[in-house]
């Protein structure tokens, strides 16, 4: 089951209930002084976005898109392609809990990053995985991440770090989707098959949802 094929009852759910967006931030940890922001792409935001949200330090992600070529794209824009954009969170992660390199290493291990085609069952351009980073420092620790990542896959990692990229939120039913709509996101995310193929790729070392 592709994320495609449950846009539609998406849509018709969202317009009966709220974005429970004032519920959602209430239940959020405190953010930080001294919070720091990373962006990835990780295939399917609802995924990305939950996945890495379990990572110790991680404070929010929001879903959303970067890396293309037109202001404040809607999904539908990004779905039917040509925009350039792929989707992706935007991370705000606490340092004194959890360095840069170290969300990013994390990161990788909550994707395939051998596939260039997209991520599990969901197929084109604006499924396919990056680390944008947004400076020099990140930089340096993404590429260090994605080595590391190389020498364990044996050279396959095709994943790419990129330069920063503005993100625009997706729209509100899109965030915290696999919270408050689990039994919908669970039959997604066991059709598409993404725990078995990380357990595959990254064996012990993969993240365990």
């Amino acid at each position: 089951m592709t994320k495609r094929f449950l846009l539609a009852a998406l849509l018709l759910a969202a317009c009966g209930q709220s974005s429970g967006g004032s519920a959602d931030a209430a239940q959020r940890p405190p953010r930080p002084a001294n919070a720091q922001t990373a962006l990835f792409a990780g295939g399917c935001f609802w995924s990305a976005e939950r996945d890495i949200e379990a990572v110790p330090g991680v404070v929010e992600a929001v879903s959303g898109f970067a890396g293309g070529r037109v202001a404040n794209p809607s999904y539908e824009q990004v779905v039917r392609g040509g925009t350039g954009h792929v989707e992706a969170v935007r991370v705000t992660f606490d340092p004194a809990r959890i360095s840069y390199r170290e969300l990013a290493r994390r990161f990788l291990r909550t994707i395939d990053p051998t596939d260039r085609g997209g991520q599990f069952c969901d197929r084109g351009e604006n499924y396919r995985t990056a680390i944008f980073a947004l400076n020099a420092a990140q930089r340096r620790d993404a590429e260090a991440a994605r080595a590391e990542a190389n020498r364990i896959l044996r050279g396959r990692v095709v994943t790419p770090v990129r330069g920063a990229a503005r993100f625009y939120p997706a729209e509100a039913y899109h965030q915290d989707y696999a919270r408050r709509n689990p039994a919908a996101y669970g039959r997604y995310r066991r059709g598409c098959g993404k725990d078995a193929r990380i357990r595959a790729i990254w064996g012990a070392q993969g993240a365990a949802h």
